[in-house]
């Protein structure tokens, strides 16, 4: 009787997305209607408390778990993801999925994570579904790369050019090159040149965020260019700032910058404002991103 149904259920859902495709209806409200009759087959899955775990309906929670995610993610509803993502973490069987599913699953929760600045989650579930992804499989990889690059720069780990050109993601080049070396110059051109590719993948804000680490990384040549002294005028910044072609910016607003980088454990150090001066540990005063996320 539960196979009947299933079938059925999966038919209407089949018809739904058809429809879209076709254009018949409202894409929002077809997929909707779609993640309503989804979740009814979920919740059959997730109650089924009695049958031996060989033979439970609980070996179909992820498949459709996958299914609601790919529908939430298009239509901008991740905030119901979070009580799949609990569903399938308390499972005991969660890792005996098939590879394929556990892919798909990791991938997903790893692009909530980014979205929700969770950047080590993020950086954990992608690597996982870029790593164990079949390697025949070359967009695939190349779909993941794209949520996991911005992520791995986030904590600091720049993308190799081979990796770059081996899936065509010369895109990301210019950027992590802007971000290394600390030039928001470069970094703002990069950004305006691919802004098309980027919005079209969703990440254009994720690498927005890159530039308070390229201030880090700026600024990082200031204390050096000052031959390490602990002690560096704020104007110096600003100096660099204005190199960087950032426009109408002064010290009061260079030691705001400063004051958000040591808030988020960037730099260390603090800022002495009766003698305008930022004054950085004299040990490891630019740590490792990945060790301060």
């Amino acid at each position: 009787m539960f196979a009947v149904s299933l079938d059925l259920r999966l038919f209407a859902v089949s018809a739904d997305i058809q429809l879209v495709k076709k254009n018949k209806g409202k894409a929002g409200e077809r997929l909707e209607k779609a993640a309503e009759l989804l979740m009814g087959l979920f919740r059959v899955c997730a109650s089924d408390n009695r049958a031996a775990i060989d033979d439970s309906k609980k070996w179909g929670m992820l498949n459709l778990v996958n299914q609601l995610f790919k529908i939430y993610f298009k239509i901008n509803k991740l905030h119901l993801c979070k009580p799949l993502i609990r569903a399938i973490e308390s499972l005991p069987i969660k890792d005996k999925f098939s590879l394929s599913q556990l892919v798909t699953y990791r991938f997903y929760v790893g692009r909530k994570a980014m979205f929700d600045s969770d950047y080590k989650s993020a950086e954990e579930y992608l690597t996982f579904a870029f790593e164990k992804c079949h390697k025949a499989s070359h967009k695939n990889k190349r779909l993941i790369l794209i949520y996991l690059i911005p992520v791995k720069m986030l904590l600091g780990h720049m993308p190799k050019s081979s990796l770059l050109r081996k899936y065509d993601l010369k895109q990301f080049s210019d950027v992590a090159q802007a971000v290394s070396s600390g030039n928001l110059l470069q970094l703002n051109v990069a950004l305006q040149k691919h802004e098309s590719f980027f919005i079209r993948c969703g990440i254009y804000l994720i690498l927005e965020k890159l530039k308070i680490i390229t201030y880090r990384n700026l600024f990082k040549k200031v204390y050096l260019i000052n031959q390490k002294n602990h002690l560096i005028d704020i104007s110096a910044f600003t100096v660099a700032l204005h190199m960087m072609e950032v426009e109408d910016i002064d010290d009061d607003e260079t030691q705001c910058i400063l004051a958000n980088l040591i808030f988020e454990n960037k730099i260390k150090g603090y800022i002495s404002h009766q003698h305008k001066k930022l004054v950085v540990s004299k040990q490891n005063p630019f740590p490792l991103l990945s060790s301060v996320l």
